[in-house]
């Protein structure tokens, strides 16, 4: 007599324990974190969320900390890696700069995600006493920031962007847009408003990329 797949594996589900899904434990973390930030959630939010015993969690990550380590990792091979991908690209500069502001408004509105920037938010809502989780996000931003830089820097020695464009500066102004345009999502402005926003930028893009220069 056959057996019906379904029956098969409820039968397996019923007869033993659930197995502890890393991925899925990541994830739940995540959003998590992303929407309450790390000092306002608690292990018992996260054993909730996960459906992992709290000792089963420890002995994966070693404490609240190291969760919170891989959220932010899931987080960064899921977003900034795709801005890397587009700072990459051998478009005009404005192009890529509007593909990359735009990326952000959409994230950062993302109806099946938290508001903003996970980052930032993170950033802005550790206390005094989480020193090392706040020097790696400041470490994090500046691989951003750095990421920014090189691709104004490639498109000065292709002769896109003036010779005395400053560059560092210049990446300053979008990682400070983009920190903007996340603390308005988290305050209710909708995917419209950051695309206004951009538009605003781009309209003055010709001037900003010139920022440095004697003109």
């Amino acid at each position: 007599m056959s057996i019906n797949n379904e029956d098969a594996c409820a039968k397996k589900s019923r007869g033993r324990p659930k197995q502890f899904d890393r991925d899925q434990a990541v994830e739940q973390a995540l959003e998590l974190f992303w929407r309450h930030g790390y000092e306002s959630t608690s292990l018992a939010d996260l054993v909730e969320a996960t459906g992992a015993k709290a000792p089963t969690l420890y002995a994966e990550f070693g404490n609240k900390e190291g969760l919170f380590r891989a959220a932010v990792e899931r987080y960064l091979s899921r977003y900034v890696e795709c801005y890397n991908r587009l700072l990459a690209q051998e478009l005009p500069i404005a192009d890529i700069v509007e593909a990359y502001l735009r990326t952000s408004a959409e994230v950062f509105t993302d109806p099946e995600n938290p508001t903003g920037c996970f980052m930032v938010c993170a950033n802005a809502a550790l206390s005094d006493s989480s020193n090392d989780l706040a020097e790696m996000l400041r470490n994090k931003h500046f691989a951003q920031e750095t990421s920014l830089k090189a691709c104004f820097d490639r498109k000065v020695q292709q002769g896109e962007l003036l010779a005395k464009t400053d560059t560092g500066l210049l990446a300053k102004y979008i990682i400070c847009m983009i920190a903007g345009m996340s603390a308005q999502a988290r305050e209710g402005a909708s995917r419209e408003d950051l695309l206004r926003l951009l538009d605003t930028t781009m309209m003055i893009w010709p001037r900003l990329s010139q920022v440095g220069n004697k003109v």
